[in-house]
């Protein structure tokens, strides 16, 4: 009698189609298809995204049951993103997901793509910590930005979150003002490493203690630049590494700030960051230093489990597996979901 447990995650909640395929709470796959398109508009459109889903999740699927070794009659279950994210989008994996359990006769499991993004940590893997409960996660990414209290896999409160925009966007946005291209986080990061992140100054938002603001911020950098160029039309190429290293060192700031209020407040020591923007490099080092200076334990996801990827819904759906957390086949996708749903 085989006891492996092997689920299939599906991931669509934007522009990457992914598949994954986990055993007992290892990967064995975790395929990824960008989508290319939507470089040259500067932003994901959200129609082209749910086209290029169409295309792109039949090869993915099969591919990641192909690398995982195994055929999809050994699948015990059926993962996937319900939400939030494009509608279009999640309806693609949605229906999809919901086709295949139906062919196979294996339960469907229902994912919240932000929860997913903190339970990344749960992945099976040599070389990563797996948190002890309770631990705070400061998830962020391109459409949100929060501070989770987690109690357990699927007990989490909001502790606080922005009250605009999301972290993610305020480096898009940024990037945009520079004139780098889309999407402009990872460069803010690249040319940051080059500069003095004490060359420019940029006022710290004033919200609560635990909730971000964003918006100010990006309004104050465009002021800035606006001003700087017209005294000196080349300021950019001229200061880019100083500019990119002083924005993302406001950032990382104004988000260590709250981290810190939150373990204040709860006493909580156990720190996970997760979500697209836990890649970048600044927040990673100003963690590691956490954990020398304030004692806390830290925990960072892999570069591959950060972004949008399937085998942080796997190893959800595994742990909802676990629980007999299945999902009725009436189930929809949804646009809009707090991490807490």
């Amino acid at each position: 009698m085989n006891n492996n447990i092997y689920i299939l995650g599906i991931e669509s909640s934007c522009d990457d189609t992914s598949a994954s395929v986990i055993c007992n709470g290892k990967v064995l796959s975790n395929v990824i298809a960008n989508q290319e398109i939507h470089s040259k508009y500067g932003g994901v459109v959200p129609e082209l995204a749910s086209r290029a889903h169409q295309q792109n999740i039949v090869p993915v699927v099969q591919q990641a049951i192909e690398q995982a070794n195994i055929n999809k009659e050994d699948l015990s279950a059926i993962a996937f993103t319900r939400g939030p994210g494009l509608m279009g989008s999640l309806l693609v994996g949605t229906s999809f997901a919901k086709s295949l359990a139906l062919g196979l006769g294996i339960p469907l499991i229902d994912v919240n793509h932000m929860q997913a993004h903190i339970l990344a940590h749960f992945i099976n893997d040599e070389d990563s910590r797996i948190p002890n409960f309770p631990f705070l996660c400061l998830t962020i990414s391109g459409g949100h930005t929060q501070i989770v209290k987690v109690t357990n896999h699927f007990e989490m409160e909001i502790l606080g979150e922005t009250i605009d925009d999301a972290v993610g966007e305020a480096f898009d946005k940024s990037a945009k003002i520079l004139g780098l291209p889309y999407p402009g986080g990872p460069l803010i990061d690249k040319h940051a490493q080059l500069g003095n992140p004490k060359a420019f100054s940029f006022t710290k938002p004033k919200v609560g203690d635990l909730d971000f603001s964003f918006s100010g911020l990006k309004t104050g950098i465009l002021y800035f630049i606006q001003k700087q160029q017209k005294q000196n039309p080349n300021f950019i190429e001229e200061h880019l590494n100083d500019v990119c290293a002083s924005i993302q060192y406001t950032i990382v700031e104004i988000l260590m700030d709250k981290l810190k209020n939150a373990v204040k407040k709860t006493g909580i020591k156990e720190v996970a960051i997760a979500g697209g923007v836990s890649a970048n490099s600044e927040i990673r080092n100003r963690l590691q230093l956490a954990e020398k200076h304030f004692g806390w334990t830290t925990y960072i996801p892999k570069f591959e489990y950060t972004t949008d990827n399937a085998a942080m819904i796997a190893i959800t759906g595994y742990l909802k597996f676990l629980n007999k957390n299945y999902s009725d086949v009436s189930i929809t996708a949804q646009a809009r979901l707090k991490v807490t749903e």
